[in-house]
């Protein structure tokens, strides 16, 4: 890099220039630092700013550094240390800001575990890593403690949502917790410790010596589109690297705006989008623990919020938010979408209540995890994932031998290669070796690139139907079936089929209030889709099994060969029969 050339071009960056040297030649500063370098810089240049917010509560960025170096302190003292595990089982609060940042202080790796985990994940996870100390909720705690009589877990250290509730919430938590519990309060000992007492140790002065090439500051389970669970390394360059793109790609002053926190950053997408990224810009992240669109509607305006990090579920829940009470949103200026494709309908209704243009975005956990991203404003284009992130190349690859390039606008494979693809999976270096080739993440994903190099992603490559020799990609076909007026959602999958090898078949969620009709929907798909991508089976189902990010899991759909067991009813468009379905 040539630091003259970035000082006249980005201000912003004069300040990581001053304090660490950075990687050349890149078009942004990737600090020769731990992730801790983030929170560190921007407590130094602007200590008195908001670091976070929750339930009108404020903690500067200053407050946050200090609370995090006392934890690091207590942490080191509980055997937290380089080449071990810390486990983060939190919501979206202000402890796990000050945990996350105290365990990358010691050196040590955050085991990231979602609150959606039952506890024989959460066991599992903690078997595998030797993780001992888990850092946790009082209503969660139940989940882990039991792990305490047998395996590595040594220590849990619990937080509690309780003093930061209004008076009535605050009792109904705390009978929440004595439910699960058996007590009000959070019983301590040898092996259980409150967060709040672990405030009370000196601040954390020690240097770790982490190798930021080299150390994993995220282990990242993700059960991927297999059913055997894999866990993504994600070391301090990673990480760093990806904050760094996304504070140049987003612009806007240092130390001014405000990031939407609802994202759990127990996921790559909501660590790296919200947090870290918020953290390199000294920007305010506003916490919410769990989605609630009325919530969250109020927290954006009274906070006035500017950047909003989000998946096309939370914007649709917050279209029927808005649907009710119409208000302007006008004080955004940043909107971006991930995780899965965007409906047009969707995308248009929140538009129209005066944020700017969604950009919607691509990455995976595999890539810390942003690697596309449509420009603000002008060159935005609907229903694309955008352009490579700054130092992130792309290309679009036969999917049979993986090294080939297809020509524009063809289909294939979407590899990526960058500063922030995972140092590889834990212990499994031939699932490491099967996406990771000279260099090249191969995503898994179906896109194409047209002749400005934006890139679309038409589907995952697993999630292919062939049949009768012709490939169909299942996203085309729920793009058509959604077009239907009295079509909410769909998914397409393939089922077995002797004569064709896979038949295309739909489940299909009605539109609230509507009657759906079968037959009328296969007419709908003979009039816009070609006869081999005709669902030749159409299933209605109350709901489609998805993630917390609102991805559909195909997976399950193809396990269980069929759909709603209560409610689902099928038609066969070469027979035209159709009636109540019969589960096995």
């Amino acid at each position: 890099m040539n630091p003259g050339t970035v000082l006249a071009a980005m201000p912003w960056q004069r300040a990581w220039l001053d304090a660490y040297p950075c990687d050349k030649p890149s078009t942004v500063p990737y600090p020769r630092a731990p992730l801790t370098a983030l929170l560190e810089q921007a407590a130094h240049r602007f200590p008195e700013r908001s670091a976070c917010t929750l339930y009108g509560e404020s903690l500067s960025y200053a407050q946050l550094d200090e609370q995090a170096r006392r934890m690091a302190k207590s942490l080191q003292a509980l055997g937290a240390a380089k080449g071990r595990f810390v486990g983060l089982l939190l919501p979206n609060i202000p402890e796990y800001l000050v945990a996350l940042q105290a365990t990358w202080l010691t050196g040590a790796t955050a085991l990231q575990l979602s609150p959606l985990m039952v506890g024989e994940e959460i066991a599992h996870w903690l078997q595998a890593t030797g993780c001992h100390v888990v850092v946790t909720l009082d209503l969660l705690a139940p989940v882990v403690t039991g792990a305490l009589k047998n395996g590595p877990l040594e220590h849990v250290v619990v937080a509690s949502l309780a003093e930061r509730l209004a008076i009535w919430w605050a009792w109904l938590y705390r009978i929440q917790h004595y439910r699960k519990n058996g007590s009000l309060r959070i019983r301590v000992g040898p092996h259980r410790h409150r967060f709040d007492q672990l405030l009370a140790a000196d601040p954390f002065a020690e240097d770790p010596r982490v190798v930021p090439e080299e150390d994993v500051a995220v282990l990242a389970p993700t059960g991927g589109t297999t059913a055997s669970p894999k866990a993504v390394q994600l070391t301090h360059r990673n990480l760093i690297a990806n904050a760094m793109q996304l504070r140049d790609y987003v612009g806007g002053e240092d130390g001014t705006e405000g990031m939407l926190g609802v994202l759990p950053f127990f996921h790559a997408y909501g660590l790296s989008a919200t947090l870290l990224t918020a953290w390199a810009k000294a920007a305010t992240v506003h916490l919410y623990p769990r989605f609630e669109g009325k919530a969250v509607v109020q927290l954006l305006e009274r906070e006035r919020i500017e950047l909003v990090s989000a998946v096309p579920a939370m914007l649709n829940a917050l279209n029927g938010v808005l649907r009710k009470r119409p208000r302007r949103l006008d004080f955004v200026r940043g909107v971006v979408s991930g995780a899965s494709a965007l409906d047009a309908k969707v995308r248009a209704e929140f538009e129209s209540h005066g944020v700017p243009p969604i950009c919607e975005g691509y990455g995976l956990s595999e890539a810390s995890p942003v690697t596309h991203v449509n420009p603000f404003g002008e060159g935005n284009r609907p229903g694309t994932i955008g352009l490579p992130l700054a130092d992130t190349q792309a290309r679009i690859v036969d999917p049979i031998d993986g090294g080939k390039e297809v020509p524009v606008g063809e289909v294939g494979e979407l590899v990526v290669r960058g500063p922030q693809v995972m140092k590889g999976y834990y212990n499994n270096s031939d699932a490491t070796a099967a996406v990771l080739r000279d260099g090249w993440l191969h995503t898994g994903d179906m896109a194409r690139r047209d002749s400005s190099g934006y890139y679309t992603i038409v589907d995952r490559k697993k999630d292919i139907i062939k049949t009768s020799g012709f490939l169909v990609f299942p996203a085309e076909v729920e793009e058509i079936l959604t077009r239907h007026a009295h079509v909410a959602e769909a998914a397409v999958v393939g089922v077995p089929d002797p004569e064709r090898g896979e038949l295309v078949k739909a489940l299909v969620v009605p539109r609230a209030g509507a009657t759906l009709d079968i037959a009328a929907v296969h007419a709908h798909c003979r009039e816009h889709l070609s006869k081999h991508k005709r669902p030749r089976q159409i299933e209605l189902v109350k709901e489609l099994p998805k993630n917390f990010l609102g991805k559909i899991l195909r997976r399950k759909l193809r396990e269980a060969g069929q759909g709603d067991k209560e409610t689902g009813r099928q038609g066969d468009e070469e027979t035209g029969r159709q009636g109540d379905k019969v589960s096995s």
